[in-house]
């Protein structure tokens, strides 16, 4: 019994020796399982904080991308602007031009008119160099004159153009056939300072008398000489130095 007794004593003396111990122990434990707590926040903090970051960057990279792109479109925009500015003004021009238009037709209308009276009245006057065909082209374009379908401007290019191939009359020499008092015979001139006319058969030949406004005939010693101008008009042989009676072309007023 007293063994029994002493033998329980002991037990619990060791019992109530080990209990601070294990208390201490889960104490332990439990600290470190807050300290593998807070480091696992830390770690998950830390990778919010790294990703808050490279939003941030990512953000402040559009935002200088959108200032970049910002401030580009506004040197476009005032670019076009004065684009703009500028072709208002030039529309501005274009349509007063446009509305002198008209005015500028009041004038030139009229002005071609008087050209073409001109011109036939030239004509009438001047050496008989192809009659018919100037006289059919100043009557084609007083024909035009008359078409709707024709500007203005074109009218008075075509006008311009006769005046120019008169004057090229004056400086060319050419030969054509003609009639000469029904008869048949090439005719040449010389610019507007002789008109000359051979029978086809080279025994007759004339120079216009524009004094007088008729043909007078020549001798016969000036056949050779006369064939010899229209050959060369023809361009059948060289030009050379001729003697030919002439009657120099009055002025028309």
């Amino acid at each position: 019994m007293i063994k029994s007794k002493k033998l329980a004593s002991a037990i619990a003396v060791a019992c109530a020796m080990s209990l601070p111990t294990v208390v201490s122990a889960d104490q332990v434990e439990n600290l470190h399982k807050e300290e593998r707590a807070i480091h696992d926040a830390a770690v998950k903090s830390q990778k919010r904080v790294d990703s808050y970051f490279e939003q941030s960057i990512d953000l402040l990279s559009e935002y200088r991308q959108v200032v970049d792109e910002t401030d580009n479109l506004r040197m476009y925009n005032d670019h076009v602007q004065k684009l703009v500015n500028n072709q208002e003004k030039l529309i501005a021009s274009l349509q007063g031009q446009i509305d002198s238009i008209e005015d500028t037709k009041k004038g030139v209308v009229p002005l071609m008119y008087k050209m073409l009276d001109s011109l036939e009245k030239f004509i009438e006057l001047d050496i008989p160099i192809e009659v018919e065909t100037r006289k059919e082209r100043v009557a084609r374009i007083r024909e035009l004159m008359s078409e709707p379908n024709i500007t203005t401007s074109e009218r008075y290019r075509q006008v311009l153009e006769a005046y120019q191939i008169e004057n090229d009359y004056g400086s060319a020499m050419s030969a054509y056939q003609g009639k000469l008092n029904d008869i048949t015979v090439d005719m040449v001139h010389i610019g507007r300072v002789a008109l000359l006319a051979q029978s086809l058969d080279l025994k007759n030949s004339w120079v216009w008398d524009n004094t007088a406004r008729d043909w007078v005939k020549l001798g016969e010693e000036y056949n050779k000489p006369v064939t010899k101008v229209i050959r060369m008009a023809k361009k059948q042989i060289a030009p050379d130095l001729l003697e030919v009676p002439v009657f120099a072309a009055e002025s028309a007023e």
